[in-house]
């Protein structure tokens, strides 16, 4: 089995970002968040920016990694806002003006239409675009390419120094780079980060500069790399240096490196058995899941203790297996079921996440004592011989009979822990997804004042219209566009933006071409128009062979955009998955106010145009993170019943099963309380390590109120076994608390003070024992 699993997960698949936290089953409003995450064109953006060294540097700086970068096949596009990207941005806007130009109506192309617009001409020559006026006249006197610069630089965009962006303090060059692969393929994002810092270097190298520049990089792919290796590593090092405590204690515990080794049986078997199973099952593993499984060995590691501090001294090795099957195995067997009751409610999650942590659980747990109970026993060595904890047990046994005296002071800890958290139960959880996020503060901020520098607006609106072609999407989005433009004339709205505005339907394109007058009529209706204007026809004589030539154009496709900073718009904002289309529409928010989702609503149900959807991406998120977390406690409360039904099944004494929950309560409600206190908000992961507290506590509580009623006590052996067990999955479980990752820390800063509290609320609230213990 332990080479079967080795097999697997060396073909298993790691991965570290949200999509294993959304749901299988999502809405239509989540699916479109879920696509956008997963293989959005924001989830393929890499936002540069190189600090440092002077101005002029940092924009040759970035025109050489621009240049480099734009003929590797690792990215789509690299945007820097050189003169070659802009010179592809004119080029396809003044060649194709008419067939974007919404003012290419019939009416425009009238003898008054005509009239009028080079009237407007005319009179921008004097205006601060005069110059650029004058230079288009011969061949745009009615003002179509004037229109589409105006409409277009609405759209922010940084600031130019020496050719190249910048922001807008002046102190950052700024790069925006579309790579090949999805923002979910991390192994291709971190290529990409590889390639631009290659870049980066190499023209630095070249670069004559003193102060040495610096490279910053963000966007979700970095984000997921980041998090990704940040996980690995701190995973790494927690299991290497709880692996390194934990084998500390036990071989000051057990005196003996034959037990050391054996007692870590359990440990890699259940590990090896979780990340085997969760691989086989979801065909990828969370780095989340883990962050988990190093915790594991705090657990699992109880079960070889149990069995080596319970073996007589100098005793028969075959009885001494007996005795510990027939004593102590059914409470360890009893309290590996609590656990896998406790953890198999996750597996009916609709989150993949969540699912994989129950998984894991359950197969890891029943892995490694099944190693306990039917392989390690037979390993132990005819000899096997570990440091007699009798006295040390005598000791801790008459603690642990003195600890009822603390029952009241406990007590009244637990109401002033409820009291507390039901005074903070309307901001105990955190309901934001972003709670679930990896990324540091620090990497948050620069994502934050490099989109600022970059003038990104923060898309949180968005209206999604689907059909079963792009032609249909786009026509719809044409006709969505004049109910939005009323809502910006309204106020309701500062701006929108659309694909229809850089890539017409063809319906649209058709109609503006058949606007177009033929030549004769065309210069017919041009003498009427000019008559008292200060232009002779002569001079328009281009204007009139451009229209015959575009009259003649095929209509746009795709295709035309490449090469132009509007195809990452278009690719962003049109979407195709299998036989279905989609356009989607980012609205900006009136400054300093945000969007009205009812009158937005109402306008797009008045409009009467089919499948359209709006969207508020951040409440979204923020209710896709809530009905998570709603889940995850009703099938956390459902894990609670399983163990709550399990153990009045298994001791059939509602009193009996009152002294084994009451500790698991009030250490949950300690800790929650203790957490309110400290100003922490609990998120999922604190969930589940509440659930960890009422597994692991479980054993403990079995153990002080055992279920035989007769004279018998309970051992000092036990007793020994039970405290390093303790300080073993605190071990464990502790290191995480001091990882930065918040998902991992969750879990150590509620499971380590929680289990702690189990056992000394377990001593605390046990029943009476017979004075009379019988060793062994």
């Amino acid at each position: 089995m332990v080479l079967l699993s080795l097999g697997i997960i060396a073909r298993s698949h790691f991965t570290a970002d949200l999509s294993a936290f959304l749901p299988s089953h999502p809405t239509a409003e989540q699916q479109l968040l879920m696509d956008q995450l997963k293989d959005g064109l924001a989830s393929r953006l890499i936002l540069v920016g190189i600090e440092g060294a002077d101005p002029q540097t940092r924009a040759t700086l970035s025109k050489a990694v621009a240049h480099k970068l734009r003929s590797h096949p690792a990215f789509v596009s690299v945007n820097n806002g050189e003169e070659i990207t802009a010179e592809r941005d004119r080029e396809y806007l003044f060649n194709h003006r008419y067939l974007l130009s919404p003012a290419v109506t019939p009416e425009h192309f009238s003898t008054e239409g005509l009239r009028v617009a080079i009237t407007d001409s005319i009179d921008q020559l004097a205006s601060p675009a005069g110059l650029l006026t004058k230079s288009l006249l011969p061949h745009d006197p009615t003002g179509e390419m004037l229109q589409l610069l105006d409409a277009f630089s609405g759209n922010s965009r940084p600031d130019m120094f020496e050719g190249a962006w910048a922001s807008r303090d002046g102190n950052t060059a700024l790069l925006l780079m579309q790579t090949s692969a999805a923002g979910s393929d991390t192994d291709a994002q971190k290529i990409a980060m590889q390639t631009i810092s290659t870049a980066f270097d190499q023209a630095v190298n070249i670069s004559a500069s003193g102060i040495k520049p610096t490279l910053l990089m963000t966007g979700p792919g970095v984000f997921s790399v980041i998090a990704r290796d940040t996980i690995k590593m701190q995973v790494r090092v927690i299991f290497i240096v709880s692996s390194v405590l934990i084998a500390l204690l036990l071989l000051a515990v057990y005196r003996s490196k034959i037990a050391l080794l054996l007692g870590f049986l359990p440990v890699a078997t259940g590990i090896l058995a979780g990340i085997a199973s969760v691989s086989l099952v979801f065909g990828v593993v969370h780095g989340i899941t883990l962050g988990f499984g190093t915790a594991l060995i705090g657990e699992a590691v109880d079960y070889s203790i149990y069995l080596f501090m319970q073996t007589e001294h100098g005793g028969n090795r075959e009885q001494n297996r007996k005795k510990w099957v027939a004593t102590v195995w059914p409470t360890v067997r009893l309290g590996v079921l609590t656990s896998v009751f406790g953890f198999a409610s996750l597996l009916m999650s609709g989150f993949p996440g969540l699912a994989q942590l129950g998984l894991y659980s359950v197969a890891g747990l029943i892995a490694a004592a099944a190693m306990t109970r039917y392989v390690l026993p037979f390993l132990l060595p005819a000899n096997f011989d570990i440091k007699d904890f009798s006295n040390s047990g005598t000791r801790l046994a008459h603690y642990a009979k003195s600890a009822s005296i603390l029952r009241w002071p406990a007590i009244l800890l637990v109401v002033a822990s409820g009291i507390i958290v039901y005074n903070h139960h309307d901001r105990l959880w955190n309901t934001e997804l972003s709670a679930l996020s990896p990324v540091s503060a620090a990497g948050q901020a620069l994502d934050g004042r490099l989109r600022s520098g970059m003038g990104a607006p923060d898309v949180r609106y968005v209206i999604v219209l689907s059909g079963d072609s792009q032609e249909t999407v786009l026509g719809n989005t044409e006709k969505i566009s004049l109910t939005l433009q009323n809502l910006v004339n309204k106020g309701l709205l500062a701006s929108f933006d659309s694909a229809s505005h850089y890539l017409p339907s063809q319906a649209t394109q058709q109609a503006r071409l058949e606007s177009l007058p033929d030549s004769a009529e065309l210069k017919s209706r041009l003498n009427t128009a000019l008559k008292d204007l200060p232009i002779k026809a002569a001079l328009l004589e281009p204007f009139q062979q451009d229209i015959e030539t575009n009259r003649a154009k095929p209509l746009l496709q795709r295709s035309n955009l490449q090469g132009t900073s509007m195809a990452m718009a278009v690719d962003a904002m049109l979407l195709q998955q299998g036989q279905r289309w989609s356009s989607l529409i980012p609205l900006t928010a009136p400054s300093g106010s945000d969007i009205d989702a009812t009158q937005v609503r109402q306008a797009l149900r008045d409009a009467s145009i089919p499948n359209v959807l709006f969207v508020d991406m951040k409440a979204e998120s923020n209710k896709l993170y809530s009905s998570y977390m709603q889940e995850a406690i009703l099938l956390s409360l459902a894990g609670v019943l399983g163990i709550i039904g399990l153990l009045l099944f298994a001791l059939r004494s509602f009193k009996q099963l009152l002294a084994i929950i009451i500790p698991l309560v009030a250490a949950v409600l300690t800790v929650m309380a203790g957490l309110a206190l400290v100003g922490q908000q609990l998120i999922i992961l604190h969930l589940i390590g509440l659930l960890l507290i009422v597994a692991i506590g479980s054993n403990y509580a079995l153990f002080f109120n055992p279920s035989s009623q007769g004279n018998q006590s309970i051992a000092p052996q036990t007793y020994a076994s039970l405290v390093f067990a303790n300080v073993a999955t605190v071990l464990g479980f502790g290191l995480l608390a001091f990882s930065t990752v918040p998902v991992l820390q969750a879990m150590g800063v509620t499971v380590a003070p929680g289990v702690i509290l189990a056992l000394i609320f377990s001593a605390v609230f046990a029943r009476k024992q017979p004075p009379d213990a019988i060793p062994g």
